[in-house]
């Protein structure tokens, strides 16, 4: 709070004391009061009202600060009626009352909204696990009668399935930490495996793959296989019509470990490469190509955020698209390792 800020708010006030200083002069005139000493109570007056004014301005001032403090402090500022401190003015503490009875009402709305998302989280991963029994019961069914219609069965199939891991992977944001299991994990195992998963819908875009990753890092296998698949799916269904090849490699680095999706597909204009990890974004391949839902890339990007792991994208229009996975060195288990 200012001094200028502070004088324009006591304006009124201010006018009002000088009307009074007026009345008062003239008063003393009519009653035989001699100009001089007038002049001495008028000064007077003012020293008394200025010395008044800066008092409360500097009261004011360092109450405000300390409220600012605390709040710069809270990482929930809606509590902030309750840790305000005392205050002898009446308006404070009638503001503080109302602070209080607003805040009540924000933090039983949030509660609600939390057993609200909880129970639809809950809902949600019932339901992908009730879903995933005829999933699996139609990919068995395939397997067990191959064919060329069993084939295109098992592609669409999985296709199902990416999308219910979608929506439980969706579901958990919020508590990820919850589910994870920090561990060695082998990269090469873990892109082989998301390969085989995806074997039929390889196979059908006549896709060639290509894994050569030979270091592990410190993550969770099942969140990097479903960061990966969702990498792979998007090379898959915006490469060339007559094929295209993928390459997973990985290089260490003193950073940490790298690790590359490259394919040669159509590639990404280099206006949309910033947004490409933005909720619901599908940009001009999204749109042209088949439906997408523009959740797999912003999917990504938030679980290599809560797995602190370095997500970006390089693309030439037409050349083909590279994302690039850094997964930083834990000086922590290093130093374990080496004991």
């Amino acid at each position: 709070m200012k001094l200028t800020e502070y004088l324009k708010d006591k304006v009124l006030l201010l006018l009002l004391h000088m009307v009074c200083m007026a009345g008062l002069v003239i008063f003393l005139r009519l009653t035989g009061y001699s100009m001089d000493k007038c002049v001495i109570i008028l000064v007077c007056y003012g020293v008394i009202l200025a010395g008044w004014l800066f008092l409360q301005f500097f009261s004011r001032r360092s109450y405000f600060r300390k409220l600012e403090q605390l709040t710069d402090q809270l990482d929930r500022r809606y509590l902030l009626g309750e840790l305000m401190p005392e205050s002898f003015g009446l308006e404070d503490r009638k503001y503080r009352e109302l602070i209080r009875k607003s805040n009540k009402s924000v933090i039983e709305r949030i509660h609600q909204m939390e057993q609200n998302q909880k129970d639809y989280r809950e809902y949600i991963e019932s339901w992908v696990h009730e879903i995933k029994a005829p999933i699996t019961a139609i990919a068995l069914n395939c397997e067990n009668n191959r064919d060329e219609r069993s084939r295109y069965l098992l592609v669409e199939n999985r296709k199902v399935e990416n999308y219910v891991d979608m929506a439980l992977y969706y579901a958990r944001m919020d508590a990820v930490y919850k589910d994870y299991m920090i561990a060695e994990s082998n990269l090469q195992e873990v892109a082989q495996q998301v390969l085989l998963q995806n074997k039929y819908y390889l196979i059908q875009s006549h896709v060639k793959a290509e894994v050569a990753c030979p270091d592990t890092v410190y993550s969770d296998k099942k969140w990097i296989a479903f960061i990966l698949n969702q990498l792979i799916q998007n090379s898959v269904k915006y490469g060339r019509s007559e094929g295209t090849h993928i390459q997973i490699v990985t290089k260490k680095t003193k950073r940490g470990v790298l690790l590359r999706v490259k394919d040669d597909g159509i590639g990404i204009p280099k206006e949309e490469i910033p947004r490409i990890f933005e909720k619901g974004f599908t940009g001009t391949n999204g749109r042209n190509r088949e439906r997408s839902t523009g959740m797999g890339l912003y999917l990504c990007r938030k679980l290599c955020d809560k797995l602190n792991i370095e997500i970006r994208a390089e693309s030439a229009e037409g050349k083909g698209t590279e994302i690039i996975l850094m997964f930083p060195v834990s000086d922590y288990l290093t130093g374990y390792r080496e004991t």
